[in-house]
């Protein structure tokens, strides 16, 4: 196996943006993107590094069904996704142009690395640092 073998999955209202947003602040790569008839992403995979997440445009389908964004949870989230990165004051200073809301700020941990937390445009957590917990 080439990378990880837990990718998480998400689900954005525009992903077409999501997408852009997070290759452009977080420094992912489109692998593969399915857009559908009605302009709607039906399956995208994204790297960075050895890592990936697959997304799609919200549907009302079987696996629709058992999500919620959050939006609709009042903008808690059901999960959070770490990001491994290099250079932690660049992604941060990134999100903030692109608009991120920082949750946790910017610090340096007690156990090691540099990091912040913040949600991307349509409230999705997201953890990014220099910790690497496979080193």
């Amino acid at each position: 196996m080439a990378g990880s073998a837990a990718i998480p999955c998400l689900r954005y209202r525009d992903a077409p943006a999501a997408i852009a947003w997070l290759c452009n602040t977080f420094g992912f790569v489109e692998h593969l993107v399915v857009a559908g008839n009605d302009g709607s992403i039906a399956h995208a995979q994204l790297s960075l590094g050895t890592g990936m997440i697959m997304l799609g445009s919200v549907r009302n389908n079987d696996y629709g069904q058992l999500l919620r964004q959050p939006d609709e949870n009042g903008g808690l989230g059901t999960q959070g996704i770490y990001l491994v990165v290099v250079d932690v004051d660049a992604v941060h200073a990134r999100a903030l142009a692109a608009g991120a809301t920082v949750v946790l700020p910017l610090r340096d941990e007690e156990y090691g690395g540099r990091g912040f937390t913040c949600r991307d445009p349509e409230g999705h957590l997201w953890s990014i640092g220099s910790y690497d917990p496979w080193a």
